[in-house]
């Protein structure tokens, strides 16, 4: 059974609540800029890379654990319920029942910095992006604390690349990567809460080798890229989806519902052969919710965790 993951996600935006909570108007700073602060912030970062050494997301035996949301509201998920320094804590808290001997935990914020909206705003696109100066502090927590900072994408009608571009000045720093969410992924006649949204592979592997152009150009370490999934709809193509060297791929499974009705949607949507796997758990939606130990016996192995 497939079942939404951002049901009242749909409602938040086609509300506004997204905005009336503290993003300001769309900001879209001209592809390849890079203010500052940012460059600051990347030029401090140790030369190995990533946080707790190395430059592979998942070497050093490493499994990763989010919060999702945006920032400066609940709504969207529990990343946004606090700052950046009080969700870190909640993120180290939530990921200890996932390690196993031998492993490293590691935090992750993953931030929808270009929300869907309910409505079409000043350039028809049903989405906004929310401002620099709620993202840069998430930024400076993850080189504080040693995390990843994952900037999420819900674009509505505007493609993929073009959204990810506006975003460049942030994945220019090490410890920040992307994730792509088709739910939110319009078609031309298309509003979020609607319809599904839905990307074919090639648009996804335009982002992909942009992204890695990124990475390689300015020798930063491999970067997280993640896509969220719950129905085969959302990526028809999936099996087109190309690895890129530079990019650590993961296929983020979501979905609420029963233990029984997640481990469906898994089993219908995962491509361990091509991707890392990740699954979602839901603080509010998932009736009962999985343990650490019922997810960490998914096979095929999950190895990135998020919590909304």
């Amino acid at each position: 059974m497939f079942v939404s993951r951002g049901k009242l996600s749909i409602v938040a935006a086609a509300l506004g609540l997204a905005v009336t909570a503290g993003a300001p108007a769309p900001v879209a700073p001209a592809a390849g800029e890079s203010g500052p602060r940012a460059a600051a912030v990347a030029a401090a970062a140790p030369a190995s890379g990533l946080p707790g050494g190395g430059r592979t997301v998942f070497g050093h035996r490493r499994f990763l654990t989010a919060y999702y949301g945006t920032a400066g509201t609940g709504i969207l998920g529990a990343l946004g319920e606090t700052d950046p320094d009080a969700a870190f804590r909640r993120i180290v808290r939530a990921g200890r029942p996932f390690q196993r001997p031998g492993e490293q935990v590691l935090p992750v914020f993953e931030l929808i910095v270009t929300v869907a909206d309910g409505i079409p705003g000043t350039d028809g696109d049903f989405s906004h992006d929310i401002a620099r100066s709620l993202v840069q502090p998430y930024i400076d927590a993850a080189h504080r604390h040693g995390a990843l900072l994952l900037l999420d994408l819900q674009p509505g009608r505007t493609d993929f690349l073009t959204v990810a571009k506006r975003w460049q000045w942030a994945l220019e720093d090490p410890y920040v990567g992307l994730a792509l969410d088709p739910e939110w992924r319009m078609g031309p006649d298309e509003a979020p809460g609607q319809a599904t949204g839905r990307v074919r592979a090639a648009e996804v592997n335009r982002v992909s080798a942009w992204l890695a152009r990124l990475a390689a150009t300015n020798k930063l370490p491999q970067k997280l890229f993640v896509l969220h999934q719950f129905r085969e709809s959302m990526i028809p193509d999936a099996g087109k989806v190309r690895r890129r060297d530079g990019l650590a791929m993961v296929q983020h499974v979501d979905g609420f519902g029963t233990p029984a009705q997640k481990l469906a949607t898994y089993a219908a949507v995962a491509r361990p052969e091509q991707f890392t796997m990740g699954f979602k758990l839901f603080y509010d939606e998932d009736r009962p919710r999985m343990s650490a130990g019922a997810v960490r016996r998914i096979r095929p192995a999950v190895r990135f965790v998020s919590f909304q």
